[in-house]
């Protein structure tokens, strides 16, 4: 990607729609929208799971998994929703390093 262009994750980021927290290390996020933004980035979904175990059937958590087939890079997304919050804790990685702390999105990794 060239340097100017925006990537989805950076304007989640921008926006405010995605906040790091120290505790537990993730981003406090709406799952869908961490997905549309690593599709927007170019990666395309090979995997996609949620977990249903609590009584209110509001699903745990979830995995998505992505793979951006011109470059051979690829994205995983983990999330736990929390029962009183509209958003979850988002754990991400691509090519099997955590995005981690504020910054984090504007990592380049699209050679």
């Amino acid at each position: 990607m060239s340097p100017g262009r925006r990537h989805g994750l950076d304007t989640l980021h921008e926006l405010g729609r995605m906040t790091w927290i120290e505790e537990p290390y993730g981003w406090v996020a709406a799952p869908e929208e961490i997905v549309d933004a690593l599709l927007h980035d170019g990666f395309e979904e090979c995997k996609r799971e949620m977990t249903t175990s609590r009584r209110d059937s509001r699903p745990a958590g979830g995995v998505w998994q992505g793979i951006n087939t011109r470059t051979g890079s690829v994205a995983s997304a983990i999330w736990v929703n929390r029962p009183a919050w509209p958003e979850a804790i988002v754990f991400i990685a691509i090519d099997g390093e955590s995005l981690n702390g504020p910054g984090a999105p504007s990592q380049e990794h699209d050679p």
